[in-house]
C-alpha cells in the first residue's frame, strides 16, 4: 500500500497531513521501512559526503546515510519527530524545508526520503541548490509497497465503512499499481527540478525491487503512520485495523510486500 497514494490530491499545503506523523513518533521510528542499501551507498559514493535529509522525520535514512560514513543534518517541521531523532544522534533543526536558514552551510548531497511531497518541488529545489555545492545532488525517494489484491479490498472495504470522510478515494489508491500511482509525485519532482533556474542537470530516475515479509503484528504496526490515516483518532481507525488483521490471519499470519523504492535525482549544475 503507498504511504501516500497520488491519487489522494494531497499538496505540499497539507500541514495538517504533512505534520501528523508525530503523533506517535516510536511507533514511525519501529515500524516503517528502511531504503534499500544500494539506494543509501550510491547516494553516498563520495567519502564523507554531506548530507542534508530534508524531513528527516525519525532519522531513519539519516542513520543510514550515517553508517555509510556521511555527516547528516536533517530538517524536520514536527518537532516531536525531531526530538525521537536527536535521541538516536541525529542532529535536526525544526522547520519546514521552504524556511529553513542555511547560514551560509554546503552539502554535497540533499535528501527526501519519503517526503518531497510535502515539499513545494520549485521552491524546494531551488532552496536545494542554494545549499548544494556544485556537481551535488538532490534526490527525493520513495519505497512504494503493493498490497496483495485480497489485502488491499478489505483496506478499501474495511476504510469505507469505518471511515467514509477519508479526504480521496482509498480504494482506487490500494488496488491499482502502486508504482503507476506514484509517477504524478515523481514527475513533479523532476519538474520541479527542471523550473529550479537551470541549477540542474535534467533529472533521472532510479528503482530498486525488494520485498518484505509482514507478520500480522509488524502490518498492523505500519498502518497507522501511513498518512492516510495519521489524522484518526485510535477508536476509528480500529475497526479497520481489526478487519486487515483478520484477514492476514486468514492468509496464515503474514504476507509478501513487493516495493519498489523510486528516487527522482538531479544533479546541481557546475556553473
Amino acid at each position: 500500500m503507498p504511504t501516500l497514494p497520488s491519487s489522494a490530491g494531497l499538496p505540499h499545503g497539507r500541514r495538517d497531513i504533512a505534520e501528523s506523523f508525530g503523533t506517535d513518533a516510536e511507533r514511525y521510528d519501529r515500524a516503517r521501512p528502511r531504503y534499500p542499501d544500494a539506494l543509501i551507498e550510491r547516494i553516498a559514493a563520495d567519502p564523507g559526503t554531506a548530507v542534508l535529509d530534508v524531513g528527516c522525520g525519525t532519522g531513519i535514512a539519516a542513520r543510514q546515510f550515517r553508517s555509510a560514513g556521511c555527516p547528516v543534518l536533517g530538517v524536520e517541521p514536527d518537532a516531536r519527530m525531531a526530538d525521537l531523532a536527536r535521541r538516536f544522534g541525529v542532529e535536526v533543526e525544526v522547520s519546514t524545508f521552504e524556511e529553513w536558514e542555511p547560514r551560509g552551510r554546503e552539502f554535497g548531497a540533499v535528501v527526501a526520503g519519503t517526503a518531497w511531497h510535502w515539499v513545494d518541488p520549485v521552491a524546494g529545489a531551488e532552496q536545494a541548490a542554494r545549499v548544494l555545492r556544485p556537481g551535488g545532488l538532490l534526490a527525493a525517494f520513495w519505497n512504494v509497497g503493493q498490497l496483495p489484491p485480497d489485502l488491499a479490498e478489505v483496506v478499501a472495504d474495511a476504510c469505507e465503512r469505518a471511515l467514509p470522510d477519508l479526504p480521496f478515494d482509498l480504494r482506487a489508491a490500494v488496488t491499482r499499481s502502486a508504482v503507476e500511482g506514484y509517477q504524478a509525485l515523481l514527475d513533479k519532482a523532476a519538474d520541479g527540478m527542471r523550473a529550479a533556474g537551470g541549477r540542474f542537470g535534467e533529472p533521472e530516475r532510479w528503482r530498486y525491487d525488494w520485498e518484505f515479509t509482514y507478520t500480522r503484528d509488524a502490518w498492523l504496526d505500519v498502518m497507522p503512520t501511513q498518512g492516510s490515516f495519521t489524522t484518526f483518532p485510535a477508536e476509528r481507525l480500529a475497526p479497520v485495523l481489526e478487519a486487515v488483521g483478520t484477514a492476514i490471519d486468514q492468509r496464515g499470519g503474514s504476507f509478501v510486500m513487493p516495493y519498489a523504492t523510486l528516487a527522482v535525482t538531479g544533479r546541481r549544475s557546475r556553473r
